[in-house]
């Protein structure tokens, strides 16, 4: 992936967010996105050495659409200033399995995150009795070394000020239960500290989110499974 190259068209595009930009400069995005696809499958083969259960996907479409949807936004700007992917299948009607995703934007970041986002009403209930039944498997997950020391712990974005109906207030994991999304993400500027192995560096980011993905794979499914994939490597 040859960074610089795609730092100067998102650049451009976050200040030409407009049709005619884009049109002109189709020819170096496709170039740029298959570069993108290319990278997407070098990460993909780097994860399924350590997720076996990671199901077969096709890159290309792994890799999402620069087109917004603009239907229901206040913002009416047509293009993402991003260029991102899920690292397995992407299941739009199966928001019970979590995923990894990634992407780069015109600052320079990128990003990397895995778990269930905005999961539905029924989902996010069995994750949460699933903390209630077994609070030691989300412990451990917590306080996996390597989860801990990439991702600190889940990402907050969302969380409910007050305990949720139905559940104790008083609960030793009520700061988690008040989430209303289960993943971890962390960030790093490409312009400042580029890896030398792109695909390398995202691929063991997702390692260590690993815990977690494993944990909610039995959390948001079956809430009555006892989790042994979890413990502190």
């Amino acid at each position: 992936m040859h960074l610089p190259s795609l730092f100067q068209f998102l650049e451009g595009l976050a200040e030409n967010n407009n049709r005619p930009w884009f049109l002109h400069n189709k020819p170096q995005y496709d170039i740029l996105r298959e570069e993108f696809i290319n990278l997407t499958a070098d990460i993909g083969v780097r994860v399924r050495k350590f997720d076996k259960d990671l199901p077969p996907f096709e890159p290309k479409k792994a890799v999402f659409r620069i087109y917004r949807d603009v239907r229901f936004a206040k913002d009416k700007s047509p293009y993402k200033t991003n260029i991102g992917a899920v690292i397995g299948q992407r299941n739009k009607d199966d928001k019970s399995r979590p995923i990894h995703y990634f992407h780069i934007d015109h600052t320079g970041h990128l990003l990397v995150a895995s778990g269930i986002y905005m999961p539905p009403p029924p989902v996010l209930k069995r994750i949460r009795d699933h903390i209630v039944s077994h609070p030691k498997s989300l412990q451990a997950v917590l306080r996996n070394k390597d989860f801990a020391a990439v991702y600190g712990g889940l990402c907050e974005e969302g969380k409910l000020a007050r305990s949720p109906k139905g559940y104790a207030p008083d609960h030793p994991l009520i700061e988690a239960i008040k989430n209303k999304n289960f993943f971890c993400e962390t960030s790093v500027n490409l312009k400042k500290k580029p890896p030398k192995d792109l695909a390398g560096w995202v691929a063991q980011h997702f390692e260590a989110s690993q815990p977690l993905v494993k944990w909610l794979q039995i959390a948001a499914r079956d809430p009555d499974a006892v989790v042994t994939s979890t413990k502190a490597r």
